[in-house]
């Protein structure tokens, strides 16, 4: 356990994983051991031992263990369409993306697929040959014989079918293939506190159509003095396998937003409906609570300000300072 230090955040790693303090002094040692006086976020003083306390190291990682933990405790045991899950419903975590880009460090996440993914969904490709191209093969289990997976996300983001009627209100222009997410950049533009600035993937027109329904259903832009920050509305999540990409997907999309906009980046928000760990997935989740945080890592973008954030490819992004520990294996429950 690495040494806890006056002014450092902490949380305790007994009851439900949620306290994040900081201490404030070393108290006295009694019985060989170090107390330590902590301040939680409501001003109230709680004394503890070092062995009841952790660094929170980044609040990334941080947040993500809370609910890993409170899964692990709480989750209700059930049998869904693809094995035994233990599930929670309606959490949420807010990041910082000034504090560093959101990668877990307490387990290796592969950035290179997270960044070509992202880039298939800006693009709005739907078959899996773009992805393939770039050696990332996250998508094939889902893609038919010729790759293609149906009118999944990029799709919903670039060309959403839309045909529009008359309800007695005069005569109504017909318009197909809405680019949601170009409206959004260019309404950010013109009309930055707008609150429909709002890109949805969830069709139900074309649901069945789907290789996998969108579990990333809705999301939100928001303009402050603080800069853009992004709303995410996950109807479904895999805690163990998913959620670390989802987290930093959308983290980088809310850069790439950002830059395109002019605007600094500010806050990145991530609303869960069901969330859960697959049974098989226990043992990992356990070795990954017993883990410290690291120092996040950053992102650079090589290409200059007048490449579009439609034309961006996956060498365009360096990470740096990207310290994780191992990655831990576990099976895909598709």
């Amino acid at each position: 356990m690495a040494k806890i230090n006056e002014g450092d955040r902490v949380t305790k790693i007994t009851g439900d994983y949620s306290f994040d303090g900081t201490v404030d002094a070393v108290f006295a040692k009694q019985d060989g051991k170090t107390r330590l006086v902590v301040e939680d976020d409501r001003g109230a003083l709680h004394i503890y031992s070092e062995s009841n306390l952790r660094l929170i190291g980044n609040n990334a990682d941080h947040q993500y263990l809370r609910i890993l933990d409170k899964l692990l405790r709480h989750g209700e045991g059930r049998e869904g369409r693809n094995g035994k899950t233990y599930s929670l419903f309606g959490e949420q975590m807010r990041f910082n993306l000034k504090e560093g880009f959101p990668l877990l460090t307490t387990k290796k996440t592969h950035f290179k697929s997270i960044v070509t993914e992202l880039l298939f969904f800006i693009k709005g490709i739907t078959n899996v040959e773009y992805l393939r191209s770039h050696g990332v093969t996250i998508w094939d289990e889902w893609a038919d014989e010729n790759g293609e997976l149906g009118p999944v996300y990029g799709k919903q983001w670039r060309s959403w079918d839309s045909e529009t009627a008359d309800y007695g209100m005069g005569d109504v222009t017909m318009r197909k293939g809405i680019d949601q997410l170009n409206d959004v950049i260019e309404g950010i533009k013109r009309d930055p506190y707008s609150r429909r600035h709002i890109v949805t993937a969830w069709n139900p027109a074309e649901i069945r159509q789907m290789a996998l329904p969108p579990c990333h259903t809705m999301f939100q832009f928001h303009v402050s003095d603080k800069g853009l920050s992004c709303h995410l509305y996950q109807r479904s999540a895999d805690w163990f396998l998913g959620a670390p990409f989802n987290i930093a997907s959308y983290a980088l999309l809310t850069m790439l937003v950002a830059r395109e906009t002019g605007l600094a980046v500010n806050e990145f928000v991530h609303s869960f409906g069901d969330l859960h760990l697959y049974a098989n997935h226990v043992d990992q989740a356990k070795e990954q609570l017993t883990r410290e945080p690291r120092a996040l890592p950053t992102v650079r973008l090589s290409a200059g300000d007048d490449v579009s954030i439609f034309d961006l490819e996956p060498g365009d992004f360096e990470l740096i300072g990207y310290d994780p520990h191992p990655a831990i294996k576990a099976d895909v429950s598709a």
